[in-house]
């Protein structure tokens, strides 16, 4: 049987593009995560760009470290890091390899595997918030460290991968400074969501860490 369009996976040819081009294209595409609990499908609809070792605010700024190597091989893989010692989030590699690009999801909107979902996300007050915010998403589809460096452009077997979708509009899509980013790296505006979209999750500046005294 023929997958419809917006089924088929994205090439890797959608990933070895500008940072800054692949992100607003990703919004409306269809995350597929597999797992032995179930499949769960979220269409995407708030994503960052960081720009590798020309962007301050990317964890490539600094070059090249066995926590980020990924983001130095080629596109369409996944980057998966741990922050703050308790959550995961996923990233996107994109343009030409050893440019160290790549597209934080932000947030989505689950539309396959809901009921999944809500097992890992049990403080969500709805299904709105399942996925609203980095760390959510990865939480309710279960992405860890082991994840780092998967082939998102492989077949159906594979843990992750992502699907056509029905790209946003552009009319719908909208853009500015990227959540919780400081220094110089803040006043870009390089985060990108859908418009009026209930999952997308609320912008915040940054707020540097108090140091104990």
């Amino acid at each position: 049987m023929i997958e419809s369009p917006d089924r088929t996976p994205l090439s890797r040819d959608f990933f070895d593009r500008p940072v800054l081009v692949v992100a607003p294209d990703l919004l409306g595409r269809v995350l597929v995560r597999n797992s032995e609990d179930g499949p769960i499908e979220l269409r995407l609809t708030e994503v960052e760009a960081y720009a590798g070792e020309a962007d301050p605010g990317s964890h490539a700024y600094r070059g090249r470290t066995a926590r980020n190597g990924v983001m130095f091989g080629p596109p369409g893989h996944a980057y998966v890091y741990f922050t703050y010692g308790m959550w995961h989030c996923l990233n996107l590699v994109c343009g030409p390899e050893r440019s160290a690009s790549g597209v934080l999801l932000r947030a989505g909107e689950i539309r396959v595997g809901t009921e999944l979902a809500r097992k890992r996300r049990i403080s969500a007050r709805n299904d709105r918030e399942l996925a609203k915010g980095p760390a959510r998403l990865a939480t309710a589809l279960d992405i860890d460290r082991t994840l780092d460096g998967a082939d998102v452009c492989g077949g159906t077997d594979t843990p992750l991968r992502i699907l056509t979708g029905t790209p946003a509009a552009s009319e719908q899509v909208r853009n500015g400074p990227r959540t919780g980013v400081g220094g110089a790296g803040a006043g870009h505006p390089w985060r990108y969501w859908i418009s009026d979209d209930p999952t997308v999750s609320p912008y915040r500046p940054h707020s540097p860490r108090r140091r104990s005294t």
